[in-house]
C-alpha cells in the first residue's frame, strides 16, 4: 500500500468514526462529549476516565481504540488530541476506592468525575457501553464505542496514555513487580513481585483474593 493509499484509508476511517457525531450535529449539538475509560482489569492502580469534547471540524487521522495503537502512536495522539480539542477531563478513582465500591462503580465514578470536571457542559454523551444515571445529561451507550466514535476513541486515548504514565512513575516507588511494563495487569513479572516482596499500597485487595485463595491452596496441598 502506498503512502497515498495509506492517507485515502485513514481519511474515509475518520469519516466512518465521525457517523454518529454528524448525525448528532445535524440535529444542532453542538458539544459532544466522548468518554471512556482504562484500568478496570489490573491487580493494582487506579481506573483512569477520561472525557473530551472535540469541535465539529476535528481531522486528525489516526484515531483509533487506544488498545489498537502502537505506544508511539498514542502518544503522538495524546497531544493533538489535547491541542485540538474544546476542552477535555480526566476522572481518577484509586485503588482504595475500587476494594470500597467495586470495579464497576469506580468506572462510573471516575467517568462522571471527568464529565463534570470538563469546562463546557455536553449537550449529549457518548459512552463506551455504559449508561450513568446520575448524570442529567441525554446520552448514548455505544457498544466497541472506542472503536465506532471518534469522541469516544479520543478519550481511550487520554485515558490510556494518562494511566500508563502513573504507572511507569509507580514503578519508582514499587519496583518490585514490573509496573512500566505490564501497567498493573497480572503478568508473570508481576506475580513473581508479589510472590517474593507481597503486595504494595496500589493493589487492589478485591482482585488479590484470587491470587491468595490459589497460594492457600497450594501450601495446603504441598504440607499432604
Amino acid at each position: 500500500m502506498t503512502k497515498e493509499e495509506r492517507l485515502e484509508k485513514q481519511k474515509e476511517r475518520l469519516i466512518e468514526m465521525k457517523r454518529i457525531e454528524s448525525e448528532l450535529y445535524e440535529k444542532g449539538i453542538q458539544w459532544i462529549a466522548g468518554v471512556d475509560e482504562v484500568g478496570r482489569g489490573p491487580l493494582a492502580g487506579p481506573v483512569v476516565a477520561a472525557a473530551v469534547i472535540l469541535p465539529e471540524d476535528f481531522s486528525v487521522l489516526g484515531i483509533d481504540d487506544s488498545k489498537k495503537l502502537s505506544e508511539k502512536k498514542r502518544e503522538q495522539l495524546f497531544e493533538e488530541i489535547k491541542e485540538k480539542a474544546v476542552c477535555y477531563s480526566i476522572g481518577i478513582v484509586d485503588n482504595q476506592r475500587i476494594d470500597e465500591i467495586n470495579i464497576l462503580e469506580a468506572t462510573k465514578e471516575a467517568m462522571t468525575q471527568a464529565i463534570q470536571q470538563l469546562k463546557e457542559k455536553p449537550e449529549h454523551i457518548l459512552i463506551d457501553a455504559l449508561t450513568l444515571k446520575n448524570i442529567d445529561i441525554p446520552q448514548t451507550g455505544i457498544i466497541k464505542g472506542d472503536s465506532n466514535s471518534v469522541s469516544i476513541a479520543a478519550a481511550s486515548i487520554l485515558a490510556k496514555v494518562t494511566r500508563d504514565r502513573m504507572m511507569v512513575e509507580y514503578e519508582t516507588d514499587y519496583p518490585y513487580y514490573a509496573f512500566a511494563n505490564n501497567k498493573g495487569y497480572g503478568t508473570k513479572a508481576h506475580y513473581e513481585g508479589l510472590d517474593i516482596h507481597g503486595e504494595c499500597p496500589l493493589h487492589r485487595q478485591s482482585f488479590l483474593r484470587k491470587y491468595y485463595e490459589a497460594k492457600k491452596s497450594y501450601k495446603e496441598e504441598a504440607s499432604i
